[in-house]
């Protein structure tokens, strides 16, 4: 039986692609200046519209990533995970930044250069995994169990293999290559006095921590191109909740990801800010003021004054496959919304000849739209990456990468 949510959802979802929802958005595919839109070539110019208002009004203009990224490889186990992989610790050295950038990667144990899934953690390395050789972060962390001073402890280790499915990942014959997000920026507003944000501060420029973690993505993005093990053409690039907003806004700065995928990302993420469900730039603004520029704190219960909304940056991907996933239970990030950007992104992908999600009503839950270039899917339960969404983001980026 149709959960009664996605009764509701489909509705709405009609109504708004068929001209009857008052919903006012942005174009597409028009410019600035009211001319349309009319070819692939045409479109490489808009996306350029498109790209700095989010730079100047939303996420933040980031510096440039640095050429030529130190690294040390500072442990290798060729039998990890009962022989299934080999687990590197790589450290990147990125200019003054105090700490190394500390990624753990397993790659599965076969010939050849390997696809890859990149995102960052929230918590540590250490809490993805029961393997002890996985270091605990010197830095500060969240005390999301009340008990932790903010400093990581063995306590936590493995806490988050629920959301990290290592040994699925690499038996599809992918590698997993992760980051704990305070090796770039930590997530609390400590006035841009640590992580990359101090080591660029006399240099004045305007991005919040959501294009720090991208910024972030991009340099690790640099030096898998480097790896021995992975395919670098072959990477994509995912995000869950905050970390989904920086995995879209990577996607969209860099096109050396060939695919995104945004779980779950929300206000900021895929959903459509217009629509001003669950959370909205106030929330988000009030209790996150670090996450964005400063300049997007003037749209706060004004939505509609910003001249873009999130199909746009979806959209930003294109020609390349995104997917947006969503969750029944969490009305905080907006499902509808979500899948609405991931729908009219699809007018994008048309000009390069490509298919969008396919339909335009939503789907029943745990019925994934997957034959587009543009996937979406919505699954039973709260806001969270499960080993169901995994299995999604796999089945899709076989048919892709």
């Amino acid at each position: 039986m149709r959960n009664s949510i996605i009764s509701l959802l489909i509705i709405v979802c009609s109504s708004f692609v068929s001209g009857q929802d008052t919903l006012q958005l942005p174009p597409l595919l028009r410019f600035n200046d009211g001319s349309e839109v009319k070819s692939v070539r045409d479109w490489e110019k808009r996306r350029k519209e498109i790209r700095s208002i989010f730079e100047n009004e939303v996420y933040g203009t980031a510096p440039v990533v640095p050429k030529n990224i130190k690294f040390r490889i500072v442990q290798e186990d060729k039998n990890a995970l009962n022989g299934k992989a080999t687990r590197r610790l790589v450290n990147l050295y990125l200019n003054k930044l105090s700490n190394p950038v500390e990624l753990l990667i397993y790659y599965p144990n076969k010939p050849g250069r390997v696809p890859a899934f990149l995102g960052y953690n929230f918590w540590g390395n250490y809490t993805i995994t029961n393997e002890k050789e996985v270091p605990l972060t010197s830095l500060w962390v969240p005390d999301r169990e009340k008990e932790t001073d903010n400093r990581a402890k063995e306590t936590m280790r493995g806490i988050r293999t629920n959301r990290w499915p290592v040994e699925m990942i690499v038996d599809a014959g992918y590698a997993l290559v992760t980051l704990y997000s305070g090796d770039i920026d930590p997530d609390y507003d400590d006035g841009f006095d640590n992580g990359v944000h101090a080591i660029y501060k006399k240099e004045k420029y305007t991005w919040g921590t959501i294009a720090a973690w991208s910024w972030g993505l991009r340099c690790v993005m640099s030096y898998l191109e480097k790896d021995d093990k992975i395919n670098s053409e072959k990477v994509a690039v995912i995000g869950h909740s905050r970390l989904g907003k920086a995995a879209l806004w990577a996607g969209a700065t860099d096109e050396r990801f060939a695919l995104v995928i945004s779980n779950n990302s929300g206000c900021g993420g895929a959903a459509l800010s217009r629509r001003k469900q669950g959370e909205t730039f106030t929330a988000i603004n009030t209790r996150f003021p670090y996450w964005f520029c400063n300049n997007f704190k003037k749209y706060n219960d004004k939505e509609e004054l910003l001249p873009v909304d999130q199909h746009q940056l979806i959209a930003l991907m294109a020609p390349r496959p995104v997917y947006v996933a969503s969750a029944d239970k969490d009305a905080w990030a907006d499902p509808e919304g979500e899948f609405m950007s991931a729908l009219l992104a699809g007018d994008v992908y048309r000009l390069y000849g490509l298919k969008g999600v396919g339909q335009k009503t939503m789907p029943e839950v745990e019925v994934p739209l997957q034959n587009g270039h543009v996937a979406y899917h919505i699954r039973s339960g709260k806001h969270d990456i499960t080993w169901y969404d995994w299995q999604q983001y796999i089945l899709f980026a076989n048919k892709r990468l």
